[in-house]
């Protein structure tokens, strides 16, 4: 069946824009979709927004991001650059943006340090190292993750009486009644969200980190993953492959800044700014995994995890850092955030990440 005419340029914008170099995964492309839906926009300006919060242009590309759009909804085309000469860059962002080429000196193929750096490509997954700590995770936490009172009742010993149970059971007895039966509200997990930076000083836990995600998909109910570097990519339907090698396969071909630049800040407020996303939040345990080394200033970060912590429950933000029982944050914005967190530990490895979720919800249970 053929869709709608008038949604003929909305399903062409993701294809543009992903043969114009951008990355526009279908999960982004439903997002768009939906954003559009839920803002019932009555102009363009409504839509060029939303197609700018679902799919994150980096700053410096947002000129070129901008071109596509209106080829799309608009018409127009633009001419590509000539060979030799560079792509025109936005006034705002001549200074104190983000340069796609790195500094002298600024790259870190060791991942020791945060990148500015925009690197695009996919990432293959190794033999796991890890599986015995893995399994134990898996099995332990369908029990342990956090619960929460749901608005369902079902039948049980709490304080709320059960009229229809009550009627039937006076049927049966001939009108005696020597019990009244009662209801209680369903217990059901929280929604855990888990956000995983992916930028070039995180390289050495990328690997492991995807793995704990995917057994935390398996193993929690309601749960969502994002990435996090230069962009923000959504991965949970990938993630929920029955098989684990071609599920780390699929996630690999959504993400496109593995091991770049670190925008942890503007990749939140991407997050933030879609209603769907933040629905994700709400009442949630969210888990940052990220060492914090962010680039540029610390004001977009702490923004955007103050909003966070006002919707989650809990924020767990484990750092491969904290192994050292000596580490203490050195920067500007892991400083400012110290107290919206509610605990700062290890995400050095899948073990040290694993143990940190169960020993929290261990205690909150307690």
């Amino acid at each position: 069946m053929n869709a709608p005419r008038a949604l003929a340029p909305f399903l062409a914008l993701p294809r543009a824009l992903r043969a114009a170099g951008f990355a526009a995964a279908p999960e982004q492309t439903e997002s768009f979709l939906a954003a559009v839906g839920l803002l019932g926009p009555g102009s363009l300006r409504d839509v060029r927004h939303a197609a700018r919060a679902v799919f994150g242009p980096p700053p410096e590309q947002l000129a070129a991001f901008d071109a596509v759009f209106d080829a799309v909804f608009l018409g127009r085309t633009v001419a590509a650059p000539m060979p030799g000469e560079p792509e025109d860059v936005p006034a705002a962002f001549d200074a104190g943006g983000f340069d796609l080429a790195p500094e002298d000196g600024a790259e870190e193929p060791s991942g020791a340090a945060a990148t500015r750096a925009e690197r695009l490509a996919q990432r293959r997954f190794p033999g796991d190292q890890s599986g015995d700590a893995l399994r134990r995770f898996t099995r332990l936490a369908a029990r342990s993750l956090p619960r929460r009172q749901s608005r369902r009742l079902v039948a049980g010993r709490g304080a709320i009486p059960d009229p229809r149970r009550t009627l039937r059971y006076l049927i049966r007895r001939d009108g005696e009644l020597d019990r009244l039966p009662r209801r209680r509200r369903q217990q059901r997990q929280r929604r855990v969200l888990l956000l995983v930076d992916v930028s070039g000083s995180m390289k050495t836990v990328t690997d492991g980190t995807m793995r704990l995600a995917y057994a935390l998909v398996r193993a929690a109910e309601r749960v969502e993953v994002f990435t996090l570097g230069t962009r923000l990519t959504r991965i949970t339907r990938a993630l929920l492959h029955r098989d684990r090698s071609a599920a780390l396969d699929r996630a690999s071909g959504l993400v496109a800044d593995w091991d770049g630049g670190t925008r942890l800040g503007e990749a939140l407020a991407v997050f933030l700014s879609v209603p769907r996303f933040v629905g994700f939040a709400r009442g949630a345990l969210v888990l940052v995994v990220s060492d914090g080394l962010e680039r540029g200033g610390p004001e977009p970060l702490i923004a955007a995890m103050a909003r966070l912590r006002r919707l989650s429950w809990r924020v767990l933000w484990l750092s491969p850092l904290a192994a050292d029982p000596a580490y203490r944050p050195d920067t500007g914005a892991m400083r400012a955030i110290l107290p919206l967190l509610d605990r700062l530990g290890d995400g050095s490895s899948p073990a040290a990440i694993a143990r940190e979720i169960l020993t929290f919800a261990d205690g909150r249970r307690r």
